[in-house]
């Protein structure tokens, strides 16, 4: 790899690369040069040196840098057809111009004729851009002759004809350039060769198309001449030549290179900023492999004076000011490389940074604390980002790879550190390891300040430093105190002699030995380091041994052993711009020790005897403090369903960045990064924010519901989704785990959680807060967390000791195991077992009467489809409906259903007046249409901890709600069979929920609902709507003795009942929802039911009387699917009706039950509960329809 090398300039100016396969550091072959800053690309470095003139590196290689120059040459013919005289007139001006002419503004790269040209407007054009042609025009008398016309172009132009371009106006742009060869024609310019045609291309006039052949009338002609030039300064350090004909810009103090790795660029073109001694920022154009010097410096208006910038190899590009402010430069394209607009960004801290480096998709950055820190949510397209994370490490300067490696200087050992683990999903790595790299002398290198050429204050080491070890009979090397990031110029501009010469003679006149330090544990009394000065002071005396202080860059195995460590110089700079290497590359000189990654936070060390005292406290507390926070992430390409209109499916790019350790709470945040009207553009969630991830089906895909506060509000989820399952079902994990940290939820639901299932069977769960029904601290609906549970059923029930029934769609009982004591946290192999679920799929067939051929599939043209489903709304043929989703397998063919609701005659077909009407199962004289239902069953088997419940299959299950602080050996469970049987499960409790037998309840007719409440009340509804009462319930009497009949509210239906402490609510087939007035314990039937609202499907009334639903729709949002979650406000035991409505999340959710939160709220504080937004419903409203 010879082009991939580390560039690194010492504290006294000398320049260094390190070659990742070679072990030392190499210096430059200039010894006289001396550079402040570096910056690299791929194949070559730039540099700002002492005097402020930039200088450029171009590495060696078997392919040079040519660039061809070219002009082309016009006439016009003289004589008859077939004569070709031509005068080349190159610096002659045609004597019929009556322009006035002048000598054009000539810059570097721009060379035009040195004799008068016409004023004419001259394009832009970079230095090595040029084109000249010589043109000519027919004369009658002379034939082709380069006098041309006064409108005509020059007889020595570009291709265009706008810039004159004589052969001698071509200048070589520097010095480092040279010339091969003279000018001659290109042969091949019209597909012939010159001895046939000289190379000329003929046209009727000047502008048109040349072709080849000349015709009868071709008046004017053309020819193009080639000449190139090579670069010859490969491998050496050449100055930048200032731009020609404009003013110099100001003295440079920082540059940086980037932009080779622009999305969407098809050329690699090399982006090149700079800043100023006035803070003003600079563009380099014209930047290329071809033309590495570039062609002019153009000057880039920044809001306030920069002190330092940095560019990524894409569109990234920081600066930070001297206000300790950074900048973020936007707009930066392929078509735009410099960039449309400043956007000012906050410091990580409030010392202000210093500096900040640039990657592909990431940005670090370093305080005047010398703190580091990494900035989030940076990618193309969101070149701001989001935040920032502290870094362990003390760090004076940092720079960042071509694939985002990070490379730093300590703060105040002044060494090399490489940044270990960095991956493309982690992405801040996870310790600071040094660059084990010696000198490429022969010798032992020692550090110039190792022989006392600058001494002053030692101070401890930084957490750029690392583990030391002390030895009183040993002299400790003398680190110079240079808290800058940069040198100063004067340090090194008044040597007179080079600096190994100084080093030698100050060894011998203080009588060091010449070799190398060993690593000795020291002691710490260091002090605040400045950040903006250089501290040279010498000092008068010798400090005390026990006082010395070592920072030597290295890594012990063994803090007990003795080590040797060849060192480098004070570094002050390096760039791994060029330095493309992996983090898991086999390189000597990043070679851990087998004791493992040593981070440099863990600083100061104890020694290996095991140090006491407040250094080895101070070590611990700060081993403790310091744990290194990492950031990773994890991308893949997604599909979502737009925000705009129309809606559709667009590709975009789903990133989640998670944080770890540091001792921080989890703070993930998901990115969605998509291109609309070719501007790049993303929106992102924190996942703490994340109120519910949910599986759904959308158009064959394997789709997922991201939830929000906010986008609850709106009814307009985050759908993504994937063609791949594997894909779906990775994502949906990696989510929910990011969510369940991000919020501290561990193992199994608690016993207090709110159960919910969804239309495609998927089980939710919420872990309420003991104060959900508090009004002072009430949670909102749209902010609760519903996390998924492995399974699929129809519904579930639960109490507050943590038995927790579901019936699946095929009617079987299961029980939830993951709650059990002694089980392992949810989703654990303990508790895994096989669960599977079948349920039907059902279509119609619709026909019309025609009084011709009778029942047709011929309807009319305002008819449903002939194949459709339930509501007639969607096509749904055998042959193109699909199971719910690709979980799902067929298990049976295609059949008529004959148990349809309503009944059916022998053919299954049920009949009506028109569509849709309600059906019936016979035919009339106004029944014009029909329909019958067919049905196919389809299975799913899944992994879940649930324990099937055989063999009665039921259709609802309720279990008795007790409250936090009772305790019950045997919980009652109630359960009405798919016969419509009633029955009592005996034998549950917390250790055995599925409890041992059944008992059968006697009944008159079949049932269809069932629940019980506090003191034991049994409410259930038959199958005609009937509403039944059972007395004598008791522990001791679980069957109780008979059922008491209670009138149904009137012209109403029943289909589903739920009983709190001390209040019954029910639903009736209009989705009406009723309250039973009058419960008293002495007559605890009640006395009349009271409409309290319309627009519910299902309600759940827990142990506290509260009251949630599953509410049709939302007001406002008729589009939205069917089922929402919404919980009664207001409820008190003066008021136990309650006053309003909260939605909360909803679209597809069928199932709810909230008869485990069971704790007292807290009801001192009299704030309102009521939300901001307007969804107040009265006592008899409808709930929002």
């Amino acid at each position: 790899m010879p082009g991939h090398l580390l560039w690194a300039v010492d504290v006294y100016g000398r320049v260094f690369s390190l070659c990742a396969t070679a072990g030392h550091w190499k210096r430059s072959k200039d010894v006289l040069l001396e550079l402040k800053r570096v910056t690299a690309a791929e194949q070559c470095c730039w540099g700002i040196g002492c005097e402020h003139q930039v200088y450029l590196n171009v590495l060696p290689s078997d392919v040079s840098i040519r660039h061809q120059e070219e002009t082309y040459e016009n006439q016009e013919e003289t004589g008859a057809p077939g004569g070709n005289p031509r005068r080349h007139r190159e610096n002659t001006p045609r004597s019929s111009q009556t322009v006035t002419r002048r000598k054009p503004t000539q810059t570097q790269g721009e060379h035009t004729n040195s004799s008068q040209t016409v004023t004419r407007r001259k394009p832009t054009q970079t230095q090595g851009e040029h084109t000249t042609l010589l043109t000519a025009r027919w004369n009658p008398v002379e034939g082709y002759t380069d006098t041309l016309l006064p409108t005509d172009r020059w007889p020595w132009t570009d291709e265009s004809g706008q810039m004159p371009q004589p052969l001698h106006s071509f200048l070589l742009p520097s010095d480092n350039w040279e010339w091969e060869g003279d000018w001659y024609v290109d042969d091949d310019s019209c597909g012939r060769e010159s001895t046939a045609t000289g190379g000329w291309e003929y046209a009727v006039d000047f502008p048109a198309t040349f072709t080849k052949e000349k015709k009868w009338n071709s008046c004017v002609r053309r020819r193009r001449w080639l000449r190139y030039r090579r670069y010859k300064a490969r491998g050496s350090w050449a100055k930048v030549p200032l731009d020609r004909g404009r003013p110099p810009p100001e003295p440079f103090t920082d540059i940086t290179c980037g932009g080779w790795r622009m999305r969407d660029s098809p050329e690699k073109h090399i982006c090149l900023w700079a800043v100023s001694q006035q803070g003003k920022v600079w563009f380099r154009t014209g930047v290329q492999q071809q033309n590495p010097e570039g062609s002019v410096w153009e000057y880039v208006p920044v809001p306030k004076e920069v002190s330092q910038i940095s560019a990524g190899p894409g569109d990234l590009l920081w600066a930070v000011l001297w206000d300790g402010q950074l900048l973020v430069r936007t707009g930066i394209g392929k078509d735009c490389p410099k960039g449309a607009s400043w956007v000012m960004v906050d410091p990580p801290s409030k010392a202000g940074a210093i500096h900040v480096a640039v990657g592909v998709n990431v940005v670090w950055a370093v305080t005047k604390d010398n703190k580091v820190w990494f900035r989030r949510g940076v990618n193309s397209h969101n070149s701001r980002g989001l935040g920032w994370i502290s870094i362990g490490g003390e760090m004076v300067m940092i720079s960042v790879g071509p694939n985002d490696q990070v490379w730093g200087v300590g703060t105040e050992d002044r060494t090399v550190y490489f940044r270990h683990g960095v991956t493309s999903t982690e992405v801040t790595g996870k310790a600071w390891i040094p660059v084990c790299a010696r000198l490429d002398s022969g010798r032992t290198s020692k550090r110039p300040s190792d022989s006392c050429l600058f001494s002053g204050q030692i101070t401890e080491p930084s957490q750029g430093s690392v583990l030391g070890c002390d030895d009183p009979d040993v002299p400790q090397p003398h680190i110079p105190k240079i808290t800058s990031y940069s040198f100063i110029s004067a340090l090194v501009a008044d040597r007179s002699a080079p600096v190994d010469q100084e080093v030698q003679e100050t060894v011998e006149d203080e009588g060091a030995p010449a070799q190398a330090p060993v690593l000795q544990p020291g002691q710490t009394n260091g002090s605040e380091v400045p950040w903006s000065n250089v501290d040279l002071e010498e000092m008068m005396k010798a400090p005390p041994v026990s006082t010395i202080q070592s920072s030597v860059a290295t890594y012990p195995g063994d803090l007990g052993a003795i080590v040797e460590q060849e060192e480098g110089p004070p570094w002050a700079w390096i760039t791994g711009g060029g330095c493309e290497i992996d983090s898991n590359s086999s390189i000597s000189w990043l070679e851990t020790t087998e004791g493992g990654l040593l981070s440099p936070t863990l600083t100061p060390a104890l020694s290996a005897a095991g140090a006491g005292g407040p250094i080895a406290e101070r070590a611990l507390g700060e081993k403790e403090k310091t744990l290194e926070k990492c950031v990773s992430v994890r991308k893949g390409m997604m599909s979502w369903w737009s925000d705009w209109t129309p809606h559709q499916w667009k590709e975009v790019c789903v990133t989640l960045e998670q944080v770890r350790g540091g001792g921080v709470s989890r703070d993930d945040i998901l990115y969605i990064s998509y291109t609309q009207h070719e501007e790049r553009n993303y929106l992102y969630a924190s996942m703490r924010e994340v109120t519910a991830l949910v599986p759904v089906l959308r158009e064959s895909l394997y789709a997922l519901a991201v939830y929000t506060a906010e986008r609850t509000r709106q009814r307009w989820p985050i759908l993504l989704a994937t063609e791949s399952y594997q894909d779906w079902e990775n994502w949906l994990s990696l989510l929910s785990e990011s969510c369940c940290e991000s919020r501290a939820l561990k193992g199994p639901p608690s016993k207090q959680a709110l159960w919910a299932v969804t239309s495609k069977g998927d089980i939710m769960v919420h872990d309420p807060s003991p104060s959900l029904e508090a009004p002072a601290q009430y949670l909102p609906c749209e902010r609760m967390f519903w996390r998924q549970v492995p399974g699929h059923l129809l519904c579930v029930e639960s109490n507050s000791v943590g038995v927790v029934w579901g019936i699946g769609y095929d009617h079987m009982a299961w029980v939830y195991t993951g709650g059990c004591r002694g089980n392992q946290a949810q989703g654990g192999e303990v508790n895994q077992q096989i669960l599977t679920d079948i349920r039907n799929v059902c279509i119609y067939e619709n026909q019309r009467w025609n009084p011709v051929t009778g029942y047709t599939d011929k309807g009319l043209p305002t008819d449903r489809y002939m194949w459709s489903d339930a509501l007639g709304l969607k096509e749904c043929t055998k042959e193109n409906t699909k199971p719910p989703s690709p979980q799902w397998t067929w298990v049976s063919d295609w059949a008529i259903d004959f148990s349809t609701p309503g009944g059916t005659d022998k053919e299954g077909w049920q009949y009506a007046a028109d569509f849709p009407v309600t059906f019936q199962g016979y035919k009339t004289m106004k029944d014009f249409v029909r329909r019958r239902r067919w049905v196919r069953k389809c299975k799913i088997t899944l992994t879940g901890p649930w324990q099937k419940v055989p063999p009665i299959r039921l259709i609802d299950v309720t279990i008795l709600p007790c409250l936090a602080q009772s305790s019950v050996e045997q919980v009652p469970v109630w359960a009405i069979s798919e016969k419509g049987d009633v029955l009592c499960r005996l034998g549950v409790s917390a250790q055995s929920p599925a409890g041992s037998s059944w008992l059968h309840v006697g009944t008159d007719q079949p049932f269809k609902s069932i629940s019980i409440g506090g003191g034991h009340q049994v409410w259930a509804i038959a199958r005609d709507g009937a509403v039944f009462y059972r007395g004598s319930v008791s522990s001791q009497n679980p069957a109780g003795e008979c059922w008491y009949h209670i009138p149904s509210p009137p012209r109403q239906t029943l289909r589903q009942v739920s009983v709190g402490r001390t209040s019954v609510y029910a639903v009736d087939e209009n989705d009406n929802l009723w309250y039973r007035q009058g419960l008293t314990p002495s007559y605890p039937q009640g006395s009349v039911w009271e409409l309290i609202s319309s627009n519910v499907c299902r309600v759940s009334v827990g142990p506290l009387d509260q009251v949630w639903i599953i509410a049709d729709k939302v007001p406002g949002y008729p589009s939205e699917s069917s089922g929402t979650v919404c919980h009664r406000l207001g409820i008190r035991p003066m008021q136990p009706k309650g006053l309003s409505w909260d939605f909360g999340i909803g679209g597809g959710w069928e199932h709810l039950s909230v008869r485990g939160n069971s704790t007292e709220a807290q009801r001192a504080a009299p704030c309102s509960p009521l939300p901001t937004r307007d969804q107040a419903q009265v006592n008899g409203n409808s709930a929002g329809c």
